[in-house]
């Protein structure tokens, strides 16, 4: 008998205190009702899924819209001028160390070590901030430099593209944080655990976005 339904004895009340009172069944009739909320099995990972397949839909949108304006200088300058694949390539290293330090995360908790799973989660937010603090100086110094989303169709897809990816590491890091939180407070409960799985694909498909947007935007932006 699962534990979420109580069932009415023929011609009585449903057992369990828990019970909300309701007409009897006819004679010979077992009737159940739910005494707790139902989660449906992987019903959360499926939907979340669905919004990946959606998240991208978005960022296709956008490498295609830089994919047609990304040549597009307008006399201005071009990628070759303006990237330092350098910093780039730092701020590459910090986001997909984030990805692994939350793999480590992944690992503690199917151990059910919690202080182990804030630890790491602790370590990945500080990578994603570090990940976050390179970018808004990228594009300070692009703006200082004449270089805004405004002087081009390439600076506006630019711009559009790497930004929209750092809106979404940063809802991730407002989700981690609260995440930690919820697991410090009520531990490592099977809905923590759920939500601590959709966060891991979510982070894990901010890096491979980010894959595309080095290769495509920035590696092949400062070839001629």
């Amino acid at each position: 008998m699962s534990d979420t339904t109580a069932p009415f004895p023929a011609g009585g009340a449903p057992l369990g205190a828990g019970a909300h009172s309701a007409a009897p069944p006819r004679d010979g009739e077992l009737k159940f009702m739910m005494t707790s909320d139902y989660h449906p099995p992987n019903g959360t990972l499926l939907g979340f899924w669905i919004y990946l397949m959606s998240d991208c839909l978005v960022f296709a949108c956008l490498f295609a819209a830089y994919g047609v304006l990304g040549r597009n200088y307008a006399g201005g300058p071009t990628g070759a001028e303006l990237f330092e694949l350098p910093l780039v390539a730092l701020n590459t290293t910090f986001l997909l160390l984030s990805s692994i330090t939350y793999g480590f995360a992944m690992l503690e908790m199917q151990k059910r070590r919690q202080r182990a799973v804030l630890g790491w989660l602790a370590v990945t937010g500080v990578l994603g901030a570090a990940f976050l603090s390179l970018e808004l100086y990228e594009f300070a110094n692009l703006i200082h430099e004449g270089a805004g989303p405004w002087r081009s169709a390439f600076l506006s897809s630019f711009f559009t593209l790497v930004s929209t990816h750092g809106l979404h590491v940063t809802f991730g890091i407002v989700w981690l944080i609260t995440l930690m939180v919820q697991v410090g407070k009520h531990g490592l409960t099977a809905p923590n655990r759920r939500r601590l799985m959709c966060l891991s694909m979510f982070w894990h498909f901010l890096d491979v976005v980010w894959i595309g947007v080095f290769t495509f935007v920035y590696l092949m932006g400062v070839l001629p």
